[in-house]
């Protein structure tokens, strides 16, 4: 069984392609045991990657907080059909007194555009200011609704204010105090999950190649879009989810590209509702990896955690909601989480998301019906394969994004082949 899983931790290293010195870090659990602990590249200038280092995941702190949610709701101190208002009374302002927890988990409350909360991304750094903001915000309707009917509109920051902030009067603890007491201690990976991190941690999160310079102030906020290269293009051709790929292409070749088609259709994006969801300004985005940012909490976008931590929370959904004897999720909660509760083409995503209660289909071109989990913007992933008793944590810091990436893939598809094969 090791050997076969030894092909999943060959296959990292090639993936760096021409980008070393970044690299990342994989972890997999299947059926009980750790099956991949590997990690390639620096995290730092001096510091190399491993399955603790702590990196800004983005979009998968979303899990995590649909994560925390399902435990709080097992506890009996949230329920996910009851209105945000209930425990949080200023919410119910500008018509949002109906609205559910369920309804922001799966992305159809039309609470998704930051444009309309503010035009300063330095209003978002301020926890209090924003949880003003969402709680007084109205429901806004995505661009193209009329013609698309689009079944969801993902609500890439605002999300996490509203999340966030339920589960501060919920608990009646500060964020991270409730993340570290229901979720992170009871899992054994306290100091590797954070909404926020403490001064002392700053030093220690691995940043893209582009920071290592000691000029900071010349550091760019987006990736830059790079062509495949013959070498890069020999990597994919080789990788061993390229047997998996070329069944799927019908013979079309193998590229950055025609990879990345399998999963989104790119074609169908709204940029209006990207930009809207995304970018205050409608031009830049956060600069996610300075001191400040590192330091606030955006939950829905800096989310700071580890491969370990990661692999750890999808190995206890994966095992039923279960972790070393205790069951920090219900089987009743767990089986309600993961009912798809939308199914139908998103408004900012290009792609149907398949919505269950916080978390999204994984995206395979094969079959994993009930396998579910977040990917964050830069093409980092972390799921869960009940079916399979699979758990899968992949981050790293490559100067990429999800939509120009097919690191992930590679990877996310070797991995359910091989439990497939076992």
């Amino acid at each position: 069984m090791m050997t076969a899983w030894q092909t999943l931790t060959d296959a990292l290293t090639p993936l760096q392609f021409q980008d070393s010195p970044a690299g990342g870090a994989l972890m997999v659990w299947h059926d009980g045991d750790v099956v991949v602990d590997t990690a390639v590249g620096c995290a730092l200038p001096e510091t190399a990657w491993h399955t603790r280092t702590l990196s800004v995941n983005f979009s998968i702190g979303k899990g995590v907080m649909a994560t925390l949610i399902a435990v709080l709701v097992s506890r009996g101190l949230l329920k996910y059909d009851a209105p945000i208002a209930d425990v949080w009374p200023q919410f119910a302002a500008n018509g949002k007194q109906n609205i559910t927890l369920r309804d922001v988990l799966t992305h159809s409350a039309g609470l998704f555009n930051i444009t309309t909360l503010t035009k300063e991304t330095a209003d978002l750094i301020d926890w209090q200011i924003m949880l003003d903001k969402v709680a007084n915000m109205a429901a806004d309707t995505p661009k193209g609704q009329d013609d698309e009917r689009y079944a969801s509109a993902y609500s890439a920051l605002v999300s996490g204010w509203i999340l966030g902030g339920v589960v501060e009067r919920a608990t009646g603890l500060p964020l991270q105090e409730a993340l570290e007491q229901y979720l992170a201690v009871p899992l054994g990976v306290a100091g590797e999950l954070y909404y926020g991190v403490p001064a002392d941690k700053l030093a220690q999160i691995a940043k893209p190649v582009r920071y290592f310079s000691q000029d900071a102030s010349a550091v760019r906020r987006k990736p830059v879009l790079k062509p495949d290269t013959p070498e890069i293009l020999a990597v994919l051709n080789d990788t061993p989810a390229a047997q998996i790929w070329q069944s799927a292409l019908a013979g079309a070749p193998i590229g950055t590209a025609s990879v990345n088609k399998l999963y989104f259709d790119t074609s169908a994006m709204n940029l209006v509702n990207y930009k809207n969801a995304l970018m205050p300004n409608g031009r830049d985005g956060v600069e996610y990896h300075s001191d400040e940012v590192l330091q606030a909490k955006i939950p829905a976008a800096n989310g700071v955690s580890s491969a370990r931590a990661l692999m750890t929370l999808y190995a206890m959904h994966a095992a039923g909601g279960v972790w070393q004897g205790q069951t920090l999720i219900t089987p009743e909660v767990l089986a309600d989480m993961r009912k798809v509760q939308i199914d139908g083409m998103d408004a900012v995503m290009p792609a149907n998301m398949c919505w269950r209660s916080g978390f999204h289909r994984l995206f395979t071109v094969q079959n994993a019906p009930t396998a579910y989990g977040h990917m964050g913007y830069n093409g980092s992933v972390a799921f869960c394969d009940p079916e399979r008793k699979l758990a899968f944590a992949f981050i790293h810091n490559f100067d990429t994004t999800m939509l120009n990436d097919v690191r992930q893939f590679a990877l996310s598809e070797l991995a359910l082949k091989i439990a497939d094969e076992l």
